[in-house]
């Protein structure tokens, strides 16, 4: 199964220190066994690149903290209380941030963080929103970004056909370059002639002599419209003329299965973009898209603690 929500963590990260672990650390592989989480999963990391499984167990530990069911005597050490041994006793299978505002010290704080404004709020749609939602901090962030970035996606593939043939070549070896072909040297791509261009729309030397080179086409096509196995069969020959290993074509639709599979059958290594895809790695190597705000996310700084 995948690494479950944090508050499903909760009472699995209770036991594991009622049974003598003391930190988060220790509790991660027993929890990958005893909830059959698959090592693929437990790998998946966030942005940050803590893995998920140990950043909802951290805050599941920060939630039985709060609650008074677990104690740190030190840094990095966390022991159970004998508060949490007895809620053990009597806990549900699955214990609930519902679960925790029983306890004072625990209200007190979740109010605090902003996460118990009952004043404002129905208080049993806050705790139906708690219960099935179940996102830490970071997982919030994560989620937001990801709608932020899809119809950032959306507004980037409508931009590009307001761009003109050119441009939009212009464009895609500035991806490229980006990405660090060419050693990221403006000088090192160029674009072929608008005619008699021999299907190949631009190309982006990889060594100073151009030894090695990329081959580019791009195509603005419609989202219905798919890129068929004819049109990589014309690249594809195009390559062949120009003594050419290797291709990218990219497109703002898709390519049909008959076109990926034709791929998988020629000599020379071409690469096919799709839409989502380009739209992705322009965000991600900021090419046509710009920083609009930044979060910093901060976490102790355990080296400048142990100088100490």
């Amino acid at each position: 199964m995948p690494v479950p929500d944090f508050q499903s963590l909760i009472r699995p990260v209770l036991q594991l220190f009622a049974e003598g672990k003391t930190s988060v650390k220790e509790c991660i592989e027993p929890l990958k066994e005893r909830l059959n989480i698959p090592e693929e999963d437990a790998q998946e990391t966030l942005q940050s690149g803590q893995t998920v499984l140990y950043n909802r167990a951290h805050w599941a530990r920060t939630y039985l903290g709060k609650a008074g069911m677990l104690e740190s005597p030190k840094r990095g050490t966390h022991l159970i209380t004998q508060q949490g041994r007895d809620f053990l006793t009597i806990a549900p299978e699955r214990i609930t941030i519902s679960d925790l505002k029983n306890f004072d010290d625990f209200l007190d704080w979740h109010n605090q963080t902003g996460g118990g404004n009952d004043n404002e709020k129905d208080a049993s749609t806050l705790e139906i929103l708690e219960d099935t939602v179940s996102l830490t901090p970071e997982d919030t962030i994560e989620n937001a970004k990801e709608k932020i970035d899809l119809a950032l996606s959306e507004e980037l593939i409508s931009a590009l056909f307001q761009m003109s043939p050119i441009g939009f070549e212009q464009l895609i070896l500035d991806l490229l370059q980006a990405m660090g072909f060419g050693r990221g040297k403006a000088e090192y791509k160029r674009l072929t002639p608008a005619t008699g261009d021999g299907g190949i729309d631009g190309v982006i030397n990889e060594d100073a002599l151009g030894l090695d080179a990329v081959y580019i086409q791009a195509k603005r096509y419609a989202k219905e419209n798919k890129v068929s196995r004819p049109d990589i069969q014309r690249f594809v020959g195009s390559l062949t003329g120009e003594s050419a290993t290797k291709g990218v074509f990219v497109t703002t639709s898709d390519f049909s299965k008959e076109a990926v599979a034709y791929i998988d059958r020629v000599q020379q290594r071409v690469v096919l973009i799709n839409g989502k895809t380009l739209a992705r790695l322009l965000i991600e190597y900021d090419v046509g898209v710009r920083v609009r705000s930044v979060v910093q996310i901060k976490s102790l700084d355990e080296d400048y603690f142990s100088e100490r």
